[in-house]
């Protein structure tokens, strides 16, 4: 593989600094580029640092900063967002997601023009609409929901690039969406080169789980720290079901795209578990009990939270098919490495979890 200078904006989240360690580790140069608002991000510094890895400090909301980056990058990973489907619901924080996963990824797009560089930008599954998802017919089984009839772009091997973007996918869904738009004008009308990835749940060591955006993760944490736990929506049932993926699957196909990029202007690929790796949270609750030993007693909120969604699986489509890739990692080992990996760090990120 030729060796690249890669840029990574949201270099010291989960994501990010996961790309980061894996792409350094197989010869490229990596620099980060971060804010370190986030809660932990100091921790993820450190782990990228001594990768290797250079850091700049810097916002994407302000246009300076990326101007000021020093390094040189042929590739820019832009994975800067605020995750969470939960922000901006309320009204609150919606100037704060559009600012950041609207007007920060286009002054990203910008700086990658100036500086003759590829993009490759990590959005998410929740740009298909809940609402439509929601409303196809669903059968309960005896530990999660399946769903019972097939519509278009929806089947039981999940929910494909082809299903039908028109309904509400809440205001982070929403912005991820018009971001992939930008990318897409910037590809046909300046020639930049580019990949989407529509990414389900991401999984593993150095995930600082929340309930809104790292759920398995979140689910595991809080068995380990004996965190009150609680099922919330579809009845109460911990039915609903998501795909999960391990960040080193997301590194493997990170590395064959940037290998490739130069041949893309702006197509899109769904990267998650697929339906072999999936779990309802019922299912991760004994998984979770399994590897952890310990059990909690599980509240019940029968009421659905804004933009929840029932069931989404990850029609991979031709991801595999164009770069050679498929997840390699099952749900018990992508739950039991993360267990590992928090046994070995509990004292350090004690705090992080709230615990």
């Amino acid at each position: 593989m030729a060796h690249l200078n890669v840029l990574i904006t949201g270099g010291c989240g989960f994501i990010g600094s996961s790309l980061a360690v894996a792409l350094a580790g197989r010869g490229h140069t990596v620099t980060v580029f971060d804010n370190l608002a986030r809660r932990g991000s100091e921790l993820l510094l450190r782990r990228v640092l001594a990768c290797g890895c250079a850091f700049q400090h810097g916002d994407i909301r302000n246009p300076e900063d990326l101007h000021r980056l020093r390094a040189p990058f042929e590739v820019m990973l832009e994975c800067s967002a605020e995750p969470s489907v939960l922000v901006g619901t309320q009204g609150a924080d919606a100037r704060f997601m559009i600012r950041n996963n609207l007007e920060g990824a286009a002054n990203c797009f910008e700086v990658a023009r100036e500086r003759g560089a590829a993009v490759l930008f990590l959005s998410t599954s929740r740009v298909y609409p809940y609402t439509t998802i929601n409303a196809c017919e669903f059968r309960e089984g005896p530990t999660r929901f399946e769903l019972a009839c097939e519509a278009p772009g929806i089947t039981r091997q999940g929910v494909a690039t082809s299903f039908p973007l028109s309904g509400a996918r809440s205001l982070y869904g929403a912005t991820k969406l018009a971001a992939e738009l930008l990318l897409q004008e910037y590809s046909a009308q300046y020639g930049v080169p580019a990949i989407i990835n529509r990414c389900g749940v991401v999984a593993g060591p150095w995930q600082l789980g929340k309930v809104d955006q790292g759920v398995f993760t979140y689910w595991l944490v809080s068995h380990y720290f004996n965190k009150p736990l609680a099922y919330i929506g579809f009845g109460g049932s911990g039915k609903q079901v998501r795909d999960l993926l391990h960040v080193d699957d997301l590194a493997e196909l990170v590395a064959a795209q940037i290998a490739a990029i130069g041949r893309f202007r702006g197509e899109v690929f769904n990267v998650g578990g697929s339906a072999e790796v999936s779990l309802s949270l019922a299912e991760a609750t004994e998984l979770c009990r399994q590897i952890t030993g310990r059990r909690l007693e599980i509240g019940r909120v029968p009421e659905n939270r804004p933009a929840d969604v029932i069931w989404y699986i990850t029609d991979n489509g031709n991801t595999a098919e164009v770069f050679q890739w498929r997840p390699r990692r099952g749900a018990a080992q992508i739950l039991t490495d993360t267990f590992n990996w928090l046994r070995e760090h509990e004292a350090e990120f004690r705090e992080v979890f709230g615990a």
